[in-house]
């Protein structure tokens, strides 16, 4: 298995583990960060699809955390 393989498996072991926080919060941070390795990834296999759909995630989760913050403060 090569590192861009890898690079797969990671950014869907940290989505899945999306599934078990309980914070809304911590939920759109990693679902971020899920995200963010997904669009590397896409990047690096020419496919605009998975960039693209996880531009969108990542917009959305951060959006969402930003609204979260300034409702909290």
């Amino acid at each position: 298995m090569n590192s861009l393989e890898w690079l797969g498996y990671a950014a869907t072991a940290v989505f899945a583990s999306s599934y078990f926080l309980k914070s809304a919060s911590a939920l759109r941070k990693v679902q971020l960060v899920a995200a963010s390795l997904w669009v590397g990834y896409g990047l690096m296999i020419h496919a605009m699809p998975v960039v693209i759909s996880n531009l969108v995630v990542m917009t959305i989760a951060g959006g969402s955390l930003l609204v979260s913050r300034r409702a909290e403060g």
